[in-house]
């Protein structure tokens, strides 16, 4: 499991790939339509749906002449049961503690 989790995550640290899904959650895409947006080659956006696709977030099928890719949501699921794990814990106020601190301990004696 922790292979396929490096694989998302690895996947998801591109802000092209994320945008990619999320231009995904819309609708299945043609290729062509997905690199239509951004500023590279047709070649580095297919290297990205490699990356995607290789993570499983997307599949892609040929429709006729035309590849299409659509979004796999459930590859999320294992990085999003992983990532809840750490929900549980409330966010540590560090001025509060601070202050508990100094009330509980005494001061150390500077002489």
């Amino acid at each position: 499991m922790s292979d396929t989790l490096d694989t998302v995550f690895a996947a998801l640290a591109d802000p092209t790939r994320r945008a990619i899904l999320a231009m995904l959650l819309e609708d299945d895409m043609a290729v062509t339509d997905v690199a239509e947006p951004f500023e590279m080659s047709l070649a580095a956006i297919s290297k990205h749906l490699t990356i995607l696709t290789r993570a499983g977030l997307i599949s892609q099928d040929k429709r006729g002449r035309v590849k299409w890719c659509k979004l796999e949501p459930d590859a999320l699921r294992a990085a999003s049961v992983w990532m809840q794990g750490f929900g549980q814990f409330e966010p540590v106020n560090l001025d509060a503690f601070e202050r508990f601190l100094q009330a509980e301990l005494p001061e150390a004696d500077p002489s």
